[in-house]
């Protein structure tokens, strides 16, 4: 009965970790990019208990094992890079440095969520330079007013559909713009943040609508506006300042991400550092990076951390950067399959990376 069960239960690790290989965009086959972390330790366990309960006298029971073993180390390739035994795709900043930094913290708010003060202590506490939140409407646009003081210029485009936007600058925002990219409900914001008369730092926030079966059910629009976004970019980050940050509904290890990175061109700070796991806040034991920051070779790493919950269902998450362009920072390499397969999910959706607004270069 035992070896049954444990059967049972290996085949059901190897159908989730074979199903995402089939690239089928629909909800149920894309979801399963995410917990690549909870696989392992259910493979891990699987391991385990077969171990203690197997006699391994027979061929099957070399299999289980064998299949639970390749389950494994497969979702550990995935989740690797973003531990410390990794090389870093970015570099520390240097201490003691005189270059520009700039601080940025992006909280998806939840919209029934009200503890907005617990969201303003945290950015009296680390003053963020941008502050960006996600899901924010009326009544947390009204809320977070009481940071206008200090954060002078702002974006605005608060819904009731869980795609509201803010930004809140204390440096001016120089060619700001609102843009729906791929649907005509979930906004996206871009604008060039004037650091000071010799640095405008090009951002992008974004909020793509995730595959679910209450949401979309495909990843398609969420794919296709992370790659229109990275092909418009992509012939600038070499001589401009770029981020690129927000909830993206995705994880960072999946395979729609690393072409993202790949056609972009622009780095990830958590490879060969840490997951960075903002979401679930209240659910420890599922838990993965949804919210992530993007940049170009301009930037080192200062820091990045997840900011303790504020009632949300997600973590804020806060980076510093600093501006020392260091050209042997190098990410993922796009090649002629990975340029056909972004231009092929493009075309599913009516939108162009011509599309994407190209705020002005400082």
């Amino acid at each position: 009965m035992k070896e049954e069960i444990l059967l049972a239960l290996t085949c059901g690790l190897v159908v989730l970790t074979v199903l995402p290989l089939w690239k089928h965009p629909a909800w149920w086959v894309r979801g399963l990019d995410f917990p690549r972390l909870q696989l392992c330790v259910l493979a891990f366990a699987l391991l385990l208990a077969q171990a203690l309960l197997l006699s391994y006298s027979k061929p099957l029971q070399l299999i289980i094992s064998a299949a639970s073993i390749a389950c494994l180390l497969y979702h550990a390739w995935w989740i690797f890079p973003y531990t410390r035994l990794w090389r870093r795709e970015v570099r520390s900043a240097s201490r003691n440095s005189a270059s520009p930094r700039i601080r940025v913290m992006s909280a998806n708010v939840l919209t029934p969520n009200r503890q907005a003060d617990r969201l303003l202590a945290l950015v009296h506490e680390h003053r963020p330079d941008v502050l960006v939140t996600l899901e924010s409407d009326r009544w947390w646009e009204a809320k977070l007013d009481e940071l206008v003081s200090d954060y002078p210029y702002s974006l605005r485009c608060p819904l009731d559909n869980l795609y509201g936007m803010h930004v809140f600058s204390r440096w001016p925002l120089e060619n700001a713009e609102t843009a729906f990219l791929v649907e005509p409900d979930v906004p996206s914001m871009h604008a060039c943040v004037r650091v000071n008369d010799d640095l405008a730092i090009r951002i992008h926030f974004l909020h793509p609508a995730p595959p679910s079966p209450t949401e979309n059910d495909e990843s398609t629009e969420r794919d296709v506006e992370l790659l229109v976004v990275a092909k418009s970019i992509r012939d600038d980050q070499q001589n401009v300042p770029i981020i690129v940050a927000g909830d993206l509904n995705d994880v960072a290890w999946s395979a729609n991400t690393r072409l993202f990175r790949k056609i972009s061109g622009l780095l990830d700070p958590r490879v060969g550092r840490c997951m960075v796991n903002s979401f679930h806040a209240q659910h420890w034991f599922l838990r993965w990076p949804l919210d992530h920051f993007f940049h170009s070779h301009h930037f080192r790493l200062v820091r990045i951390q997840r900011l303790p919950a504020f009632g949300s269902d997600h973590f804020p998450v806060l980076i510093e950067l600093q501006y020392e362009p260091t050209q042997d920072q190098a990410g993922l390499q796009a090649d002629r399959d990975d340029e056909r397969l972004a231009s092929d999910t493009i075309q599913r959706r009516p939108a162009d990376e011509s599309d994407v607004p190209e705020p002005a270069k400082g």
